[in-house]
């Protein structure tokens, strides 16, 4: 989608049409339910920020004053995410070992040897990543997993970009200590 689509399509869902946000909607609900997922690592309650998050953004919509449409959006998904949470604690559910990671790997068939290991991997960062506190999980997501540039950052958690660089490099740093235990999965 170009940036004057979606500008478009930004103009008209504040006029009210429905179907211009229903196709903001489908650009991003795959983006901002991997964002609710791996932040909650329980897919109902993913499914309900997101739900959450979308009625928001569509409520709130008056009040985007441009800028990256994807960021705002993503705040409102944290913050929804953040619900979630306080929710989750209250009545605790199941952890992010269910949490489907999407790595890329060489497009060769894996010995089984090799699936196992990246299986053993990929259950390992999730485990590393549910072990952050929520605001460095959050930076991580968003930088190393979403994408977003370190202003569109700051602008999703509303925080300064000093805050969004230290949050990313303790993130990272206690990801790496994590993960240094078993340097056999990535040889």
């Amino acid at each position: 989608m170009c940036p004057m689509e979606e500008d478009e399509l930004i103009q008209g869902t504040k006029q009210g049409d429905l179907d211009c946000f229903n196709r903001l909607v489908e650009r991003y609900q795959r983006e901002v339910y991997n964002l609710c997922l791996r932040m909650l690592g329980n897919a109902p309650a993913a499914e309900d920020a997101t739900q959450d998050a979308f009625l928001s953004a569509f409520r709130g919509i008056g009040k985007f004053r441009g800028g990256s449409f994807r960021a705002w959006l993503f705040r409102i998904a944290a913050n929804a995410c953040r619900d979630q949470l306080r929710l989750l604690r209250r009545r605790p559910a199941t952890s992010l070992d269910s949490l489907p990671l999407e790595l890329e790997f060489e497009q060769r068939a894996p010995s089984p040897e090799d699936h196992a290991l990246r299986q053993e991997l990929g259950e390992e960062i999730k485990r590393a990543l549910a072990g952050l506190p929520p605001d460095q999980r959050l930076a991580v997501i968003l930088r190393d997993i979403e994408g977003l540039d370190y202003e569109e950052i700051a602008q999703a958690t509303a925080s300064s970009l000093g805050t969004v660089k230290s949050r990313l490099s303790r993130g990272r740093a206690r990801l790496r200590d994590h993960l240094g235990q078993y340097r056999e999965l990535f040889l």
